[in-house]
């Protein structure tokens, strides 16, 4: 693609239709993106637009576009096409956005991209705050990466490199930025550049500082310390602004200084120790004199976060210890911060979502809320009784407050739930709530005494905040709380499940889950599904009901709970399906349309998954009605291409197709040949079902395959042979030959045999990995197991004379210890045992050399313990590590594959085999075997032989 005038105009024309409602413009606008972004100068064509575009929207876009292509295209995978030129990339990196700059940072810097750094602190130098708050920018881009990566040599020495280099730099940089601060205390405009300066300057000391103390800091700590003491206690009417909601420089300042000293105080306490007194004073100073507007909510949270890190260190307790201190703190600033305020009110009845993610996923770390609870926690630890003491009597008159009027004051009774919550809590998990509770809490008579009413309110729709409190109080205290308490709780959640407040119906939908996840004595389920018969049909029609609640259409925490409830109730759902799986169809084809809720997405294809399983046990004729309800939606949806969905389609279809007794129904055979097209295959995401899917088809209609689709076997054979040339995806490429093997009629492949040995050795040559010699070694086996030891030989043989010795000698026996999976160690163990006992060139031909020291690989097979060592030098790509922006594969739960044995019964205890296989051989040849045996079989091997032997009642003639 040129970069001239005309390109970009297309181009533009085409962003715009991505921004488009319509589908039937979006998607071909879309695709047409896809299409053209192998082309040369297309990333240099979008980041023109995002210069000198006039149009906002147009610019937008583009970036968002740029910077997901990069995310996809950037990385150079080893076996995959380079997909970006190297001119283009080097005009991308002299043309850079901040965003962009850490994916490729990540992937280049700093090996190759050593001059980056030295670039970044030229431009320190230029005086310009424009350019080097960009710089600041791009660093904190690159750096912050450094808060939450492992501990590793390379990530060390690239510390190392930036501190070297950049650590002296910023320092200078932080001082003449405060100088300058100085200098321009008057003038507004200057101010706000500064600050952002500031900001950005002391959010790259905490990324720096975050693995370690590096020397640099330690040896300049007064210098860094006193600025950041001084900004903290630092007030500029200027900075101030009248915006209620959004925080200004000077708190987004203070907020991150008040991070840094909470990271000292953490990690590097003995150092920070002379510092530390002021920094409590000041902090503490700026709690209480800051308000409770919102702006100030990250600052606050912050400050607090900070108390609570000082108070939990052993020795800082001193400062902590006085009883007057504990008073005032909880006063002053813990309950003042517990208070729900018009804010929060105000996001709980227009912006659920939001209010639900901080909430309830914990996303709310910044909220005063959390850090309120974290510093009662952090004070608990060393004075849970004093503390204890001081709350009882503030949540005592919260709720004597609320009791007088509840309609006026049920904010106070708010507080005391919330002040009881975080009184109570030690320890937390996701999967089971509170794991640990303060004794001195009693949370069965609370429970009793100020939650059940509030569930047993026959008005759902009176006081949703409370109620809300109460269903997360049961969600919360699940584990700690009596299973009568919970089973009373039951149908109280079920009727919150109509409330108009969508906080209020996610919470009862989320608890309930919960709930249903609990394991009581056996491991089984706390609540079983006898003890839920009679709500069964409430339940579901409640559940149900309230995806048609506003604002909840794709509610996840409702689905999530279909889900959950039809993998408790079981065959009880069974009466219910007929009208369930209408409504789910309905709302799978109504998503498909613009899939934007994952995690709703995703459970509701489970749901789907448990429909099919639960009703097909049950009665496995019934999933012709299924494929009627499914098939429609599904072939629009692969029609379409909804990337997202496509994966999960051929994972139902898998399930569908598996419960098929032995054909293949002719809806499946006509979307055989699309299912080989080579752009299903681009997609990473798409590999492992459709393989999935493609093994079902082999093992359902293999012979109808080869009668009726025989001109398809090159196309089979096609897709096995893209698989197995990558190394993410060559064990996807074995799955789906190991099922040509087993189940393809022998005579429709033999032309095809010679070729993919040939592309199996190709492979090995060029790049041998462990996981591809265990998946080979497998294959061969399965091989000769299928068609007889003597085949397999021969194959070998007519490749090249004398291979099939190569191949014994130098991958068999040495790596044969590698393979691992109880089903694969069967056919390998069945395999060797024919290679031993069935093939007439092991006794009588320049192969006889290897038959003992294979007989001895088989015996170390059996009775050692597997090798899972992995070269140093191989570099494995994880399967999900693949590039990428594209739509990663979403294994369901509920429809997994059972292992498949293609050995199955018949064979029996491999040891057995091989004694049984090793005594008729002897039969064949009388002495030949015993003498092999005692002149090269070490002792120990022999002894465990004898062991076969004699469980087999067989003896060696």
């Amino acid at each position: 693609m040129d970069l001239n005038d005309a390109n970009l105009q297309t181009l533009t024309e085409f962003l715009r239709k991505t921004l488009d409602p319509d589908p039937s413009l979006r998607r071909p606008a879309e695709k047409f993106l896809e299409s053209v972004e192998g082309n040369q100068n297309y990333p240099v064509l979008l980041l023109t637009l995002l210069e000198k575009s006039q149009d906002n929207v147009i610019r937008v876009c583009a970036a968002v576009t740029f910077k997901n292509y990069i995310k996809r295209n950037w990385r150079i995978v080893e076996d995959e096409p380079n997909k970006i030129s190297d001119p283009d990339r080097t005009t991308v990196k002299a043309n850079i956005l901040s965003d962009a700059i850490s994916i490729i940072g990540r992937e280049d810097f700093p090996l190759k991209w050593p001059d980056l750094l030295t670039e970044m602190v030229t431009r320190f130098q230029s005086g310009d705050f424009h350019i080097i708050n960009g710089v600041l920018r791009t660093a904190h881009s690159l750096f912050k990466r450094y808060r939450h990566e492992f501990k590793s040599n390379e990530l060390w020495l690239e510390i190392k490199l930036v501190l070297d280099t950049f650590a002296a730099p910023l320092t200078e940089l932080f001082k003449a930025t405060i100088e300058l601060c100085q200098t321009h205390a008057k003038d507004v405009n200057a101010l706000k550049v500064l600050f952002s300066s500031l900001t950005l300057i002391a959010k790259l000391f905490y990324s720096l500082n975050f693995q370690d103390l590096p020397e640099f800091f330690e040896d300049n700590m007064e210098t860094w310390m006193s600025s950041f003491h001084n900004l903290l206690t630092l007030d500029n009417k200027l900075l101030q602004t009248d915006d209620e909601e959004e925080a200004g420089l000077l708190e987004m300042l203070k907020s991150q200084i008040c991070d840094n000293a909470a990271l000292y105080a953490q990690k590097y306490d003995e150092e920070f120790q002379p510092y530390l007194p002021r920094f409590v004073t000041a902090i503490w100073s700026l709690l209480l004199s800051t308000g409770q507007e919102v702006k100030y909510d990250l600052l606050v949270s912050n400050a607090i976060q900070f108390l609570a890190s000082v108070c939990e260190r052993p020795h800082y307790k001193n400062l902590f210890e006085d009883q007057n201190t504990l008073t005032s703190i909880c006063e002053k600033v813990i309950v003042p911060n517990m208070e729900f305020r018009s804010a929060d009110e105000e996001a709980f009845e227009d912006n659920s979502e939001e209010y639900i993610r901080r909430d309830l996923e914990g996303s709310d770390i910044d909220t005063r809320r959390r850090a309120a609870c974290d510093l009662v926690r952090g004070l608990c630890k060393f004075f849970e009784g004093p503390v204890t003491a001081i709350f009882s009597g503030y949540v005592n008159s919260m709720l004597a407050e609320y009791a007088k009027n509840p309609s006026m004051n049920w904010k106070h009774k708010d507080a005391a739930i919330y002040l009881v919550t975080s009184l109570a809590s030690k320890a937390q998990t996701q999967k089971h709530g509170i794991t640990q509770a303060n004794e001195l809490v009693n949370l069965t008579e609370f429970f009793v005494n100020h939650i059940i009413t509030d569930l047993k309110s026959p008005n759902v729709n009176e006081f949703p905040v409370l109620k809300a409190d109460a269903i997360k109080y049961v969600m919360i205290f699940r584990s700690q709380l009596p299973k009568d308490q919970l089973l009373q709780a039951v149908p109280l959640l079920m009727a919150h499940l109509q409330a108009d407040s969508a906080v209020e119906h996610t919470y009862a939908a989320h608890a309930l889950e919960r709930l249903f996840t609990m394991r009581g004595p056996n491991n089984s389920t706390l609540i079983t599904p006898l003890e839920m018969a009679p709500f069964t049909q409430q339940l579901l029609s409640n559940l149900f009901k309230a995806l048609s609640l506003p604002g909840s259409a794709e509610n996840e925490y409702i689905m999530k709970a279909i889900m959950r409830s039809f993998s408790l109730l079981q065959e009880a759902i069974v009466p219910y399906i007929p009208t369930l799986i209408g409504q789910l169809t309905q709302k799978l084809l109504l998503v498909s349309k613009n899939p934007s809720k994952p995690h709703f997405n995703h459970y509701l294809f489970e749901s789907l998954c448990l429909s099919i399983r639960i009703t097909c046990k049950a009665n496995p004729t019934t999933v012709g009605s299924f494929e009627e309800a499914l098939f429609p939606v599904f072939t629009e949806i692969l029609q379409n291409d909804v990337q997202e969905f496509v994966p999960y389609v051929f994972q139902v279809m898998s399930l569908l197709l598996e419960i098929h007794s032995d054909s293949i129904p002719a809806s499946y055979m006509a979307l055989f040949p699309h299912l080989l097209q080579p752009a299903l295959w681009e997609r990473a995401g798409n590999i492992p079902p459709l393989v999935r899917l493609l093994q079902a088809y082999l093992e359902k209609g293999a012979s109808t395959i080869a009668t009726s689709a025989a001109d398809k076997i090159p196309g089979l054979l096609g897709v096995f042979q893209k698989l197995i040339a990558s190394k993410a995806n060559d064990h996807q490429g074995f799955y789906l030959l190991n099922s040509i093997v087993e189940h393809m009629p022998s005579e429709s492949i033999t032309q095809y045999r010679k070729q993919i040995f040939i592309l199996l050795f190709q492979r090995l040559q060029s790049s041998k990995t462990t996981k591809f010699i265990k998946s080979f070694l497998v294959f061969i086996n399965l091989y000769g197991v299928k068609y007889g030891a003597i085949a397999l030989q021969e194959i070998f043989d007519s490749i090249q004379p004398k291979m099939f010795g190569m191949v014994l000698e130098k991958i068999i026996i040495p790596e044969v210890q590698k393979v691992s999976g109880p089903v694969e160690k069967k056919i390998c163990a069945v395999g060797i045992t024919k290679i031993l006992t069935e093939c007439p060139a092991m006794m009588d031909t320049e192969y006889t050399k290897l038959w003992t020291p294979l007989l001895q690989a088989l015996i170390g097979f059996f009775e050692l313990p597997e090798d899972d060592s992995i070269p140093d030098d191989e570099h494995f790509i994880d399967i999900e590590d693949t590039p990428g922006y594209q739509t990663a594969f979403s294994q369901l739960a509920f429809a997994g594959k059972k292992e498949h044995d293609p050995i199955g019964e018949t064979m029996g205890n491999p040891k057995i085999l091989l004694a049984q296989s090793l005594h008729k051989l002897s039969t064949a040849c009388p002495g030949r075997v015993p003498s092999m045996l005692t002149t090269s079989l070490n002792a120990e091997a022999l002894q465990f032989l004898q062991g076969y032997l004699q469980a087999a009642s067989v003896q060696l003639i």
